[in-house]
């Protein structure tokens, strides 16, 4: 077996949490075992440790908020330089709060927060799911991610896309929290289970908004920066004339609560061009972020790869001056 082949091994999720008891886990478990506990103060004592987790990392994230300010600059040109300072501390603090979100959606159940979500358009979801021809729920990343999905559940069955993660216990253990939830949880390279989600008319919640690189790739405006945009979405959709709808999710201004919207089917949707179905999907995307930029992930490399290469990507020191 090839060095290569022992890696996939290890980081391969099992069925038996057995297989995790070895020391080099012992880390992973002591995490997991304090988001477990965190995951059950009072709401609003999680929210203060989400803000102060916020902070700490706007400290020592020197990277992260080099890329969030060079993110934030890009997108918010008109914002002073101060006013994108703000931004980028705002979302640090929001993405700490999702840090304790994590928590409360994968041990908590959603019932346990019913009365701190609000939803509206779910008539456009419920009347889409009865063609019997699927859903292809698009989303973006923001730090509600998480949390928002598990209170979907409390509205709409659906199934669900990831990317798996290396380290084999939290792997395990992410998909067995996120399975309690969902009908499917389907690794994202696996196309065909996805397909088969939709051609068994199920509701497919998709995030399609970050940097997978070229391949598959077309390159349009997002924020008026040239940004690569998988063009899956539109197979998808097209595979089984699967209605379109875009759920966009919100942590309330003063953090009492969340907020849970479903779009209505977005018309002639494929429209037989790759480059203007994701452009379509990018200003959709760019419309929901600008109701709360600072709850987007601006932490992620979203224009890393260019048309010119890597010597164009704005995250290139050599190109472009270090964010303070």
């Amino acid at each position: 077996m090839s060095k290569k082949s022992r890696k996939f091994k290890k980081s391969k999720k099992s069925d038996n949490l057995g297989d995790f008891l070895g020391p080099r886990y012992w880390p992973t478990w002591l995490g997991f075992g304090m988001i477990f506990l965190m995951s059950h103060l009072p709401f609003a004592l999680q929210i203060q440790l989400g803000r102060a987790l916020g902070w700490l990392s706007y400290a020592i994230a020197k990277e992260r908020r080099r890329v969030c300010s060079i993110n934030i600059s890009l997108c918010f040109p008109e914002l002073s330089a101060q006013e994108q300072k703000r931004m980028v501390q705002n979302t640090f603090l929001s993405n700490g709060i999702g840090v304790m979100e994590i928590g409360m959606a994968w041990c908590r159940h959603p019932e346990d927060f019913r009365h701190r979500v609000t939803v509206s358009g779910l008539e456009h979801l419920q009347a889409a799911t009865a063609r019997g021809k699927g859903v292809l729920l698009v989303c973006a990343h923001f730090t509600t991610l998480e949390f928002c999905g598990s209170l979907l559940s409390l509205f709409h069955p659906m199934d669900v896309t990831y990317r798996p993660h290396k380290n084999a216990l939290f792997e395990t253990l992410m998909f067995r929290a996120r399975q309690r939830l969902y009908g499917a949880v389907i690794d994202r390279g696996d196309v065909r289970q996805a397909l088969r989600s939709l051609q068994q008319g199920h509701t497919m919640w998709y995030a399609p908004d970050q940097d997978y690189g070229p391949k598959h790739s077309v390159f349009v405006d997002f924020f008026g920066v040239p940004a690569a945009t998988i063009t899956a979405t539109t197979r998808f959709a097209s595979f089984n004339d699967s209605a379109v709808i875009f759920f966009s999710h919100y942590r309330r201004a003063d953090d009492s609560g969340y907020h849970l919207d479903f779009s209505a089917p977005l018309a002639d949707y494929p429209s037989g061009d790759e480059l203007v179905d994701a452009a379509r999907i990018n200003a959709v995307i760019e419309g929901a972020v600008r109701e709360h930029p600072e709850q987007y992930l601006w932490l992620h490399k979203r224009f890393k790869t260019q048309a010119l290469g890597k010597a164009a990507s704005p995250y290139n020191k050599r190109a472009r001056a270090t964010a303070s």
